[in-house]
């Protein structure tokens, strides 16, 4: 059995970790596929006070704490796994990390950066010739992504890499899949999202603006951080959204929107995770625009794509709940058929065994 050593920010906690549920997905699948599993994650951020899943039965969880000399430990565990992976955005030392992990494996070892967030980090590497990751980038055997496309396959070859593929995000529907409506997330268009400084002109663009536009129409925000923060009377804050209240929120509301960070809108080709949350669940999803959401969802039918705020201000107010309730069903299919976790997971064991059978690790 293939042994996966994992080093992310949380797979036990999504309390300020987007990556939660791509990393559940895709892990989940890969197990599933035969892979054994040990996901290393810090104690850092409050993510352990706020854990939303006990640790799971297809992968072993070890959670080391904040400091360097833990760190240093759990990385020498690297040694024992066959496909070593360390992930972006770990949220403790992530360079130090990295050195550290890449040392401990195994000369055999397939060595693995996987990067959830491929517009920031690519942006930082530009701006820092002597970067740890850059240095690093043509030692190691493959750099994954869960978005961006051509533009981030071709800037990573720029750097030095000698691959880059994405893998995308997805759905796992055992997780997020139609459930009943429920009162308390009734409302015309609902936005999930972390306050973050890179999303926050946006928010304002997208959500705010509309629902300033639209005073007869309920509109509701979940994440951590708005608290505070000036919006239209007719927005009710929700805060931190555990995970097991997503299926509920998704299919209680009219219509769900999605917001791209700066960056992620920039580069595009990179469909949030909670694209395809609430897809699973069924909803009725209003994005704003970025190239090629085409290759997920077909905008219209299965998506609606909004140019700006008013566009989706001009969503609220014209789109039936019998038109979303049929976009929404679309959406659902078109992920189920081609956009599961089990799809990605099989491209990404491809990924792997074609590695290993050409020798490539280091």
């Amino acid at each position: 059995m293939t042994r996966i050593a994992f080093y992310g920010s949380s797979l036990l906690s999504a309390y300020w970790n987007g990556a939660a549920t791509y990393y559940r997905g895709i892990l989940r699948a890969l197990a599933a596929r035969g892979y054994d599993i040990t996901f290393y994650e810090p104690d850092v951020h409050d993510r352990q006070k706020n854990r939303d899943i006990d640790p799971p039965d297809w992968a072993r969880v070890v959670v080391y704490d904040g400091n360097v000399a833990a760190l240093r430990e759990a990385a020498a565990r690297a040694a024992e796994a066959d496909i070593v992976v360390k992930a972006s955005g770990v949220g403790f030392q992530d360079d130090l990390l990295l050195t550290e992990v890449m040392a401990a494996a195994r000369p055999d070892a397939l060595r693995i950066f996987w990067d959830v967030d491929a517009p920031a980090t690519l942006t930082e590497l530009r701006a820092a010739p002597d970067h740890p990751l850059r240095t690093a980038l043509p030692d190691l055997g493959l750099v994954l992504t869960y978005g961006g496309g051509q533009p981030v396959i071709d800037a990573y070859r720029a750097l030095g890499a000698r691959d880059c593929v994405p893998v995308y995000n997805a759905l796992d529907p055992d997780t997020h899949h139609p459930v009943p409506p429920e009162a308390r997330f009734a409302c015309d268009m609902a936005f999930l999202g972390n306050r973050l400084p890179d999303r926050e002109a946006r928010v304002a663009a997208w959500f705010f603006a509309p629902a300033a536009a639209c005073p007869e129409a309920r509109f509701l925000l979940g994440g951590s951080g708005w608290e505070g923060h000036p919006m239209p009377g007719n927005i009710r804050t929700l805060g931190h959204v555990p995970t097991r209240d997503h299926n509920a929120l998704n299919a209680s509301a009219r219509m769900v929107l999605n917001i791209a960070r700066d960056s992620m809108a920039e580069t595009g080709f990179s469909p949030a995770t909670r694209v395809f949350e609430a897809a699973g669940a069924g909803a009725c999803i209003v994005t704003d625009a970025w190239e090629g959401v085409e290759m997920f969802l077909e905008p219209g039918e299965e998506i609606l794509v909004a140019r700006d705020g008013q566009d989706v201000a001009s969503f609220v107010r014209e789109i039936s709940p019998e038109r979303a309730t049929r976009i929404g069903k679309a959406a659902l299919a078109r992920v189920l058929a081609e956009h599961t976790y089990t799809h990605r997971a099989a491209l990404a064991d491809e990924l792997f065994r074609s590695r290993a059978a050409a020798g490539v690790t280091a």
